[in-house]
Formats: structure tokens, C-alpha cells, sequence
């Protein structure tokens, strides 16, 4: 790495491989999917085409990505066994980011994949539901998949086999509240669409906490 803090400390250490600027975001990328260089810098507006790839370089230096070949033979960047486990930590900066993001977007960009890792960090730790429920979850043009498991709570990428329960319409904001805790659906009626069985909805966003 460029430099460190020389403090044999585990917080200094780690920032010491991800503290630098836009490094966490990389990761947070490749937790949704490992990806082409082109691919990162398209889901990662406003970083320079050089300094992505000196982060890159910083990051396989370290351990945390590595390339792979994809069945076409094209080079994809993924997280290593050891990079995956910056999930954790990251869930928790995500939920503790929630006083920041109720403020709404502020004309900062905003990607709908980027509530993949949103959505899973803040239904960490609900309550098993018995109803079994899968919903479309729908945010500027883009959506995801939600649907209740005897475990937990899965978040994906819709497939063509997907068979909704029902759609939920909303803005970010209106749908990081609501899997925060902070709204009911009952309290943002009318900021939202909702197709389907709204009970389905209740099952995946009502769940109390354990």
C-alpha cells in the first residue's frame, strides 16, 4: 500500500488496506458480483479511469481481489474468501448510516443495485416469518427480488422463473425507511404503488426484530 498509519492496531491495519478513498466502494461492488474493469467504473461514477485502477492494484496487492477469467476468457475482479468478509462490517456501516440517508439523495446519484447490500443489512437480525412471500421491489427503473426463507430474509437480482407476490413502487428513500424500521407501510400510502398482496409486503418489511 502507498502508506499506513504504523499503528499495531486492528482498526489502523484495516484502514490501512481499505481506508483510502473509494476502496470500500469497490468492495461493495463485488459484493453484489464480481465484475469487468469496465463494469466497476460504470458502477462507480465519478472515480478516474486511472485511479480505479491503481485502487485495484492496491487491493490484489493485499489479498483482498483477485482476477479470474470468465467462461469467455474476458478478466473479471473478485473479492478473495478474505475480501468477502468486509460484508460484515460493511452491513454495519450501512445501518449505521441510516441518519444520514433519511435525508433523502440531496442530488446524489443513486443506484438501484446498490440495495443489494442495503436491503440485506438492515433485515439482518429480523424475526423468522411462516409466511413465505417473494416481492419485486422497484426503485428508479430498476428492481430486486426480496422473498422471505425459513432462515432470513434473501435480496437478489429478479430471474425469468420469478413469480411476485406482489410490486412494490417507491422512492429510495421511502424503501430504505421502510427496511429500516423507521416507516410503516401504513405511513407512506400515498408515496407508494403496491401490486399484489400487500400482506406479502407486510411479511417482508413488517417483520419485528429478534
Amino acid at each position: 500500500m502507498s502508506r499506513d498509519y504504523g499503528q499495531y492496531c486492528g482498526l489502523a491495519r484495516a484502514l490501512d488496506v481499505v481506508g483510502d478513498r473509494w476502496n470500500l466502494l469497490i468492495v461493495r461492488q463485488l459484493l453484489v458480483a464480481p465484475a469487468r474493469y469496465r463494469d466497476l467504473r460504470d458502477g462507480l461514477p465519478g472515480i478516474a479511469t486511472n485511479l480505479l485502477a491503481d485502487r485495484l492494484r492496491d487491493l490484489e496487492s493485499a489479498g483482498v481481489v483477485e482476477r479470474r477469467l470468465a467462461d469467455d476468457g474476458a478478466i473479471i475482479y473478485a473479492l478473495t474468501e478474505w475480501g468477502a468478509q468486509l460484508r460484515e462490517p460493511i452491513d454495519g456501516l450501512i445501518r449505521w448510516s441510516t441518519p444520514l440517508m433519511i435525508r433523502g439523495p440531496e442530488g446524489d446519484e443513486f443506484r438501484p443495485e446498490w440495495l443489494m447490500l442495503a436491503l440485506p443489512a438492515f433485515f439482518a437480525g429480523r424475526a423468522r416469518t411462516k409466511r413465505r412471500a417473494t416481492v419485486g421491489v422497484a426503485v428508479d427503473g430498476g428492481m430486486v427480488r426480496v422473498r422471505t426463507t425459513p432462515k432470513d430474509i434473501d435480496v437478489g437480482m429478479p430471474t425469468d422463473g420469478d413469480e411476485f407476490d406482489a410490486v412494490l413502487r417507491a422512492d429510495a428513500s421511502i424503501v430504505l425507511g421502510l427496511a429500516a424500521g423507521l416507516l410503516k407501510l401504513e405511513d407512506v400510502g400515498e408515496l407508494i404503488e403496491i401490486d399484489g398482496d400487500e400482506a406479502a409486503l407486510r411479511a417482508v418489511f413488517a417483520a419485528p426484530r429478534t
